[in-house]
C-alpha cells in the first residue's frame, strides 16, 4: 500500500467504515511511513474536534434531513464497490458546522445590536417608577407642601441630602417625597403638581450631560445636573410645560462659589 492509497483510506478508517483487512494494511503502512503517520494524527485530531463541536450543537431538522439524504445517496452510489470508501460525509459535516456557526454569529450580532442603550434602560426604569407612584397610596411616603418637612424626612434614609425647593408661587406646588430605587441604588423622589398633573423628580448624586430630553410610553422626561445631583423629571405634561418646570427648579439652585463647579460626579 502506497501513501496515496493510505491517505484515501484514512477518513474511512476514522469513520469505522474500513474492514479488518484494510485496517491492517493501513496500520502496516503507518508503522513504516512517518509522513502518513503525521497526517493520520492531524486527521484524527480534526475528527475528534469536529465530533466534540458537533455534539454541542443540535442541527435544525431541515439540515439533519439534508445530511441524511446525502449520506443515503452516497451509500447507494458506492454500493457496487467498496474499494473507494466515501469521503463526502466530512464535507457535509463541515458544511453543517459552518452553517450552525454562521447562524449563531448572526443571532449573537442581532441581540447585541438590539440591546437597549443605557439611556433607554434608565428611561424605562423612570417611567415604570412613575407608573407605580400613580397607584393609590404610592405617591408619597411623606406628604407635605412644606420643604422644611420633606427635606429632613430623608435624613438617615439616604447617604446624601437631596435639595428640596418650593415652587408653589411658580405654579408647581410641592406635594411630598418618598424613597425609590433606580440605577441599582436608593434615590429620593420629590413629587410636584401642576393643575391635575403629577411630576416625579428623581434625585441622586451624579452628573448629566447638559439638559437631556426623552419620551417613553407617552411620558415626557427631562434630565439635568443641579446642586451636585442629577435630576430626572417625569410627567404627562407636554414638553414645553415640563421644560418650564425644570427651568423654575434650576433657578432655585444656589449660585456656585466663584471658581468651583455646582455639580459633582
Amino acid at each position: 500500500m502506497n501513501c496515496q492509497q493510505t491517505q484515501e483510506l484514512m477518513s474511512a478508517y476514522l469513520d469505522g467504515e474500513l474492514d479488518a483487512a484494510g485496517a491492517s494494511r493501513l496500520h502496516e503502512h503507518l508503522d513504516s511511513c512517518a509522513t502518513c503517520r503525521a497526517t493520520m494524527e492531524q486527521l484524527a485530531a480534526l475528527h475528534q474536534r469536529v465530533t466534540t463541536e458537533a455534539s454541542m450543537h443540535a442541527a435544525p431538522a431541515h439540515l439533519r434531513h439534508r445530511i441524511q439524504t446525502a449520506l443515503a445517496a452516497q451509500r447507494h452510489a458506492a454500493a457496487p464497490s467498496r474499494q473507494q470508501p466515501a469521503r463526502w460525509p466530512w464535507a457535509w459535516i463541515n458544511l453543517g458546522l459552518a452553517t450552525l456557526a454562521s447562524g449563531a454569529f448572526a443571532i449573537t450580532l442581532s441581540l447585541y445590536l438590539n440591546q437597549p442603550s443605557a439611556d433607554t434602560l434608565l428611561e424605562q426604569e423612570l417611567v415604570a417608577s412613575h407608573f407605580r407612584a400613580l397607584m393609590p397610596n404610592h405617591l408619597a411616603d411623606v406628604a407635605s407642601t412644606d420643604r422644611h418637612t420633606v427635606k429632613p424626612w430623608f435624613a438617615g434614609k439616604l447617604d446624601f441630602s437631596p435639595p428640596v425647593h418650593d415652587l408653589a408661587a411658580e405654579g408647581f406646588p410641592l406635594i411630598g417625597g418618598r424613597l425609590d430605587y433606580l440605577q441599582q441604588r436608593p434615590v429620593a423622589a420629590l413629587v410636584y403638581g401642576h393643575r391635575q398633573h403629577i411630576i416625579n423628580v428623581y434625585v441622586w448624586p451624579a452628573s448629566a450631560r447638559g439638559m437631556q430630553h426623552g419620551e417613553h410610553q407617552g411620558f415626557q422626561l427631562l434630565r439635568w445636573s443641579q446642586e451636585g445631583m442629577i435630576f430626572c423629571a417625569v410627567s404627562d405634561l407636554n414638553a414645553q410645560e415640563l421644560a418650564e418646570f425644570a427651568h423654575q427648579l434650576q433657578t432655585k439652585a444656589p449660585a456656585a462659589p466663584s471658581g468651583t463647579s455646582s455639580s459633582r460626579g
